[in-house]
């Protein structure tokens, strides 16, 4: 058989030259497969996590019964009150922490927090504890008496009337309805930053203060909770007393803020219930105040930034106001006060103010190096005449300065001329008492420390009002959050 001719191979057709498409990065694909997990978490799954969280908040009924409230605006309005907790902390953070004395059932710090309709921005506005107020007519908290509106200094509309009474006064000074109501004490706000891994802060000078321990050197601190406490209670840490304090409250909750959003809390349901659930157990709020708007609060905040906030304190007209049988109070500015509540009730961005100059004292009513609000006062009484240490101490309480409210008589009772005894080192604050007290004598007595005495003497006629320094102005009215941290 002839042979068959060898089979040539054929070589398979090659396949068309396609562009090469580049593959997508595994972490974009992790990305988006988190990202989606996060919006069903938070969409579904998140709300029966935190479902169960309503049970550990403490309710309170602030709006019972209350009628001719404002007329509700856009946006949301949480009135945010701290109060004076003390007796629930332990008794060695009470000594670590110069929390000593009784609890006052006060509150020591209140503000508006506004978050707009578009959960876009959070407005804050502080109210010094010690503004002029007025309450309406209310029951007693305690003891069911009646009472007419009278005047009060703000924090003791707390002590008086509780949450209820507190929102009605702050309703009816600001004309701003209140939509929720948000009660912090000491050890809930310890538990906070604790959770929170801490907070960081800076200063550009020391920050002492006697009183709460704060002891800070210029720079950043990563403050827990205690430290935390100290930091946001300080009164004494400068010249500028409570407004002062307010401002260090602004920026502590501004870092508060960028610590939250930024730790990846808010985007982890079950880290949001840890934390919530670590929280809430010791706050009281409205029975409103529930799972949806923790959820509501949780996603708007997610896209904060520390530029999204906005601090002021309500503009202060007089320092140094003095009511009788309540002392020194601080009255606000009628006009530049509605221009900031007008804001929050139109839903708009806070403006800053344009500062009026404050008038010049006159020789009535002089101006101090220190104010008598950071002057501790014990009175004797150098005279025979009975009840006068009583009348020295309540005229100096009445003009501002922090007496101990417990005259005593003096192991001298034949002094003519009223004496200001102190410590050297409390000079300045020496020369501030005596210029309330004209024809008064200055004499030292070293190691007396920081209480200073006066003996009252047959001079004593009048506790004139003097005024402290009047506070700088180194930041604007409104600040952003991004202003205040430490960036």
């Amino acid at each position: 058989m002839p042979t068959p001719p060898p089979r040539t191979r054929r070589r398979p057709p090659r396949p068309p030259i396609r562009p090469v498409r580049r593959r997508r990065p595994r972490w974009a694909m992790r990305a988006a497969t988190t990202l989606s997990v996060v919006v069903l978490a938070s969409a579904g799954i998140g709300h029966s996590l935190v479902a169960g969280l309503d049970a550990d908040i403490a309710r309170v009924d602030p709006f019972k019964d209350m009628k001719n409230r404002p007329r509700a605006g856009h946006g949301m309005n949480v009135l945010l009150v701290g109060t004076d907790g003390r007796d629930k902390v332990t008794e060695t953070e009470r000594r670590r922490f110069r929390l000593g004395g009784a609890p006052c059932h006060c509150t020591d710090t209140i503000m508006i927090v506004h978050i707009s309709e578009d959960r876009e921005r959070a407005s804050v506005v502080s109210l010094p504890r010690d503004s002029y107020a007025e309450t309406p007519p209310h029951t007693e908290q305690v003891g069911g008496r009646e009472h007419r509106g009278h005047p009060i200094k703000l924090n003791a509309a707390y002590a008086e009337g509780g949450p209820q009474l507190t929102v009605r006064t702050v309703e009816n000074m600001t004309h701003v309805k209140i939509d929720h109501y948000l009660e912090v004490d000491f050890t809930s706000f310890m538990k906070t930053v604790d959770v929170l891994g801490g907070v960081k802060i800076c200063t550009a000078r020391p920050l002492r203060d006697t009183y709460t321990g704060l002891d800070l050197g210029p720079g950043e601190h990563t403050l827990k909770g205690g430290a935390a406490l100290q930091y946001v209670r300080a009164r004494h840490a400068d010249g500028s007393s409570d407004l002062g304090r307010m401002k260090r409250q602004q920026r502590f909750l501004a870092s508060l803020v960028d610590r939250a959003t930024s730790s990846g809390i808010l985007l982890n349901p079950l880290r949001f219930r840890d934390v919530t659930r670590a929280v809430l157990g010791s706050v009281r709020a409205d029975r409103g105040f529930g799972t949806d708007e923790l959820l509501g609060l949780g996603r708007a905040m997610r896209t904060f930034s520390p530029g999204s906030s906005e601090f002021t304190t309500v503009p202060i007209g007089r320092l140094g106001y003095v009511v009788p049988g309540i002392g020194s109070t601080l009255k606000w500015d009628p006009v530049r006060s509605e221009r900031v509540f007008r804001a929050l009730r139109e839903d708009k961005p806070l403006e800053s103010a344009p500062s009026r100059p404050e008038p010049s004292p006159s020789p009535r009513d002089p101006r101090v190096e220190v104010a008598p609000q950071r002057i501790l006062v014990q009175v004797e009484n150098g005279t025979s005449t009975e009840g006068l240490g009583r009348r020295v101490d309540e005229a100096l309480a009445a003009a501002g300065f922090r007496t101990t409210h417990r005259p005593v008589d003096s192991a001298t009772r034949d002094v003519r001329r009223t004496v200001v005894v102190h410590d050297p080192r409390w000079d300045r604050s020496a020369r501030s008492l005596a210029a309330a007290l004209p024809g008064s004598e200055l004499r030292a007595a070293p190691g007396l420390g920081p209480t200073l005495k006066v003996v009252a003497g047959t001079d004593f006629r009048e506790v004139r009002e003097v005024r402290g320094p009047q506070p700088a102005a180194a930041e604007p009215e409104v600040v952003r959050g991004n202003e205040v941290g430490c960036a």
